[in-house]
């Protein structure tokens, strides 16, 4: 990448920091919150690091140090990828005059960190949703669609042609609606063409695109595509949106949680923990003091004893009381919060926390980010993730009990903010039992009394190791029965509803494999393995039976012939051994 770029987003921070000076403002602090929101926005960007540190310091010259300082200032500005920045909210909630300049300034430096490299389409999006946030804190705007300028293009379907200052292909995503979209795009050589005739002038005062469906690249040259305009023949639409399923209120919730099997201790942790929060948020509203209390949790137990679950029915109470605004689960494992090299496990997990910004972070077996660098930047990163989203994500880590305590221990800002352990017990077997009925049950079959017995039997002979799957063991058990009740049927002509319905005892056991008989006597052209014998062994073992009895009527030759087509007599082989 060339100097001019690293000089484009040097000298918007100028632009900014001087338009905070002339509001009153720390230009010191300006520059700070520019280069945080450039580095937040250009950390997908391939060498961006390196090109916004010569900017940013340029005494750092090592790899490790670059990251390192790239990263922790991306983290402490992806807040603002979403919302206006401090100094932005100070002037806007003052009425400065200048509010609206250093919006427009935020967005130069929002245009400048993408161009530190070949930037990915995700990473222009973002970079046009963040200056659509800044600009739509300071003024209203227009509608209009955006398209590349020029007389082929006027009056045509939402499309971009031309070439881009980074390598990409495809469909954009949808954009973001609000002023700043443009503005962004412009800067690429992108200008705004209105909606009706005689509203491309508007494309100079920032308006707001209208996009709703995407918009698709178009070639040029003489194998150009245009673009898909939607409801015209041939080309796809956007299907109907399915209606978003109706918000269950708290007491829904929790009778979901109650009519779950087993899990009283879940239970009596679940409904203290929402007695908490309604009294907190009750005094709050009555304008007293509430202590605030951690809302993030432990999940310790052994596998399919209903943790995600539970944490789904957590991330719906939540949201039912108004701490969450979405509730929505996203459940991540370690493979889904580091990457292959060191750098890359922040930008990972900042994503991934990103995602579930405004409900709950479940992380599965979390004891494996634990023991390797990779690990703790991952664990770095979530804590800090925790910090800047206190008020709208929800963490939970699960896990075994024992290799928990040490992923706890191993950062000081984990142990402080994970307060509330919860437990879940094994199954007994009367609860896998239950289980298995109701599995039984949601899917139109029934256990007979003699199955119940056989299942019984079973649960008590099983070993309660570590690597028991308590209720995926159940699930294991319908399965397989629900397979040897086919093959049972697999014959039956007109089985009755009850014989479709209903689970026995024997499809509860495993049957031995029947010996199949043949219809006749195998040809002696294949060994005692079914594997076919080579035709010289034959004749030998033939003259060998001929030499055995020396007064039979046949000769070599017929014998020969005779052994291909005559079943083999087991007997010869012990009157030569005998001989």
């Amino acid at each position: 990448m060339s100097r001019p770029t690293e000089s484009r987003l040097a000298e918007s921070l100028e632009q900014l920091t001087d338009i905070a000076a002339e509001a009153g403002l720390d230009p010191a602090a300006a520059r700070d919150e520019g280069l945080r929101v450039a580095a937040a926005l250009a950390e997908s960007v391939p060498g961006a690091a390196a090109h916004w540190a010569r900017v940013a310091d340029p005494s750092l010259t090592e790899l490790g140090p670059i990251n390192e300082a790239f990263f922790d200032a991306a983290s402490r500005g992806r807040r603002w990828r979403g919302a206006p920045t401090d100094l932005l909210e100070a002037l806007v909630v003052s009425r400065h005059t200048l509010a609206a300049e250093y919006a427009e300034a935020l967005t130069e430096v929002a245009s400048s960190a993408v161009m530190l490299g070949t930037a990915p389409i995700d990473a222009i999006a973002k970079a046009t949703a963040t200056s659509a946030t800044y600009l739509a804190a300071v003024r209203p705007g227009a509608s209009g669609t955006l398209v590349q300028a020029g007389p082929d293009n006027l009056g045509s379907s939402p499309s971009w042609s031309g070439s881009w200052s980074g390598s990409w292909s495809g469909t954009l995503p949808p954009l973001p609606e609000g002023p700043g979209t443009d503005a962004v795009l412009r800067s690429w050589g992108l200008t705004r063409v209105g909606s009706a005739p005689g509203d491309a002038a508007a494309a100079q005062g920032g308006g707001v695109p209208e996009v709703g469906d995407g918009i698709r690249q178009q070639e040029t040259g003489p194998t150009a595509i245009p673009a898909a305009t939607q409801g015209e023949p041939g080309h796809a639409t956007e299907p109907p949106a399915e209606p978003a399923e109706p918000e269950k209120s708290v007491e829904e919730l929790l009778a979901e949680l109650d009519a779950m099997i087993g899990l009283a201790r879940v239970k009596k942790e679940i409904h203290r923990q929402v007695a908490l929060l309604s009294v907190e948020r009750m005094r709050t509203e009555a304008g007293l003091k509430a202590p605030k209390m951690s809302r993030h949790l432990i999940f310790v137990g052994n596998p399919g004893t209903g943790k995600t679950t539970v944490a789904r029915l957590v991330g719906g109470i939540y949201r039912a009381l108004g701490l969450l605004p979405k509730g929505q689960l996203v459940e991540v494992d370690r493979s889904e919060l580091v990457a292959g090299y060191v750098g890359q496990t922040a930008m990972k997990t900042a994503e991934v926390c990103a995602n579930a910004v405004g409900g709950v972070l479940f992380i599965d077996e979390a004891y494996g980010l634990t023991g390797d660098q990779y690990a703790q930047e991952a664990v770095n990163t979530l804590v800090k993730e925790m910090e800047d989203h206190r008020e709208d994500l929800v963490v939970i880590v699960a896990g075994y009990p024992e290799p928990m305590v040490g992923f706890i221990a191993q950062n000081p800002g984990l142990a402080s903010r994970f307060t509330t352990t919860i437990e879940f017990d094994d199954y007994s077997d009367d609860e896998l039992l239950a289980i298995l009925d109701s599995i039984a049950t949601g899917s139109d079959y029934e256990l007979t009394d003699d199955a119940r017995r056989r299942v019984q039997h079973q649960l008590e002979a099983t070993p309660r190791t570590p690597a028991f799957g308590n209720g995926r063991f159940s699930r294991n058990l319908f399965e397989h029965a629900v397979g040897r009740h086919a093959w049972r049927l697999k014959d039956a002509k007109e089985p009755s509803r009850d014989d479709l319905r209903l689970l026995t005892g024997d499809d509860f056991t495993e049957q031995p494999d029947e010996p199949e008989q043949p219809d006749h006597l195998e040809a002696p052209d294949e060994d005692d393995l079914g594997q076919p014998q080579d035709p010289a062994e034959v004749r030998a073992q033939v003259r060998a039976e001929v030499r055995a009895d020396p007064d039979g009527s046949t000769g070599t030759d017929e014998a020969v012939s005779d052994a291909q087509d005559e079943p083999h007599d087991p007997s010869a082989n012990e009157h030569e051994d005998t001989a």
